[in-house]
C-alpha cells in the first residue's frame, strides 16, 4: 500500500491555481482534510481531537449530510476549520452528464454559503473521479478543485495499527494534503497516534486556504 497516489505524477503538471495537489509547505505545514461528513456520531469527537491540540483541518461536506446534521457545519466552521464541497449526493460522477455534476456542487455550494457567506468553495470530486470537461468547466468558472496528496486509506477499514504501519513506512512532507474521512471511528484512532507524532516532529496542521 502507498499512501501517495499514482495519478499525481500527472495531476502535479496543473497549475495550482486549478487543480491543488498540495498546500504551502511554510512553517512545516500540512493539512488534514475530511470527506464525506458531517456525520452525527462520528464528527464531533474529531473536532474535540482538533481543538486540544489546536489544529485546524479542511471539511469537504456533502449537502444531504449538511441538510441533516447543520449544527454540525456551523460547529465545523465556527472553529475555525475551511468548508469545503464534495457533492449534494456523494454519487459515481462518471455516471452522471456534467450539467448533473454541477447541479450537485451548486446545489451544495448555497448549503456552504449560508453557514460562511463565501460564495465559491474548494470542490472534491467524489471517490477523486475527475474528466477533461469537469476540469475545464472548473477551469472557465475559477472553481478551484481541492485533490490531496497522501491517502491515509482509512476508507479502507483496515486496522489502525496496520495503517499506522504503512504511513510509518511514508513519513510525512511539508505542503502535504493528507485524506481522511469523518464518516467512521477510525480515522479517529488514526489520528489520537498521528497528531502528537506530527507535533513532536514540528509539523503545523493547518487548514487549507481559503479561496478568493
Amino acid at each position: 500500500m502507498n499512501p501517495r497516489p499514482r495519478r499525481l505524477k500527472v495531476l502535479r503538471w496543473m497549475p495550482n491555481a486549478w487543480l491543488t495537489t498540495a498546500g504551502p509547505a511554510d512553517g512545516r505545514a500540512i493539512y488534514l482534510t475530511f470527506d464525506d461528513g458531517p456525520h452525527p456520531e462520528h464528527t464531533a469527537p474529531l473536532l474535540d481531537l482538533l481543538a486540544e491540540h489546536d489544529a485546524r483541518a479542511s471539511f469537504f461536506l456533502i449537502g444531504q449530510q449538511i441538510e441533516r446534521h447543520p449544527e454540525l457545519a456551523r460547529r465545523i466552521a465556527a472553529e475555525g476549520h475551511t468548508l469545503g464541497n464534495h457533492s449534494f449526493s456523494h454519487p459515481r460522477f462518471e455516471t452522471l452528464s456534467l450539467r448533473q455534476q454541477f447541479e450537485e456542487i451548486d446545489r451544495t455550494d448555497r448549503l456552504l454559503t449560508a453557514i460562511n457567506g463565501r460564495e465559491r468553495h474548494g470542490f472534491r470530486p467524489p471517490r477523486g473521479v475527475l474528466s477533461l470537461p469537469m476540469i475545464a468547466r472548473c477551469i472557465r468558472e475559477r472553481r478551484r478543485i481541492l485533490y490531496w496528496s497522501y491517502d491515509s486509506l482509512d476508507y479502507s477499514r483496515r486496522p489502525a495499527g496496520e495503517l499506522l504501519d504503512v504511513i510509518g513506512r511514508h513519513p510525512m512532507r511539508p505542503g502535504e494534503i493528507v485524506l481522511m474521512h469523518d464518516d467512521s471511528q477510525l480515522s479517529l484512532d488514526l489520528l489520537r497516534e498521528l497528531i502528537p507524532r506530527w507535533k513532536a516532529a514540528g509539523f503545523a496542521l493547518r487548514a487549507l486556504p481559503t479561496l478568493d
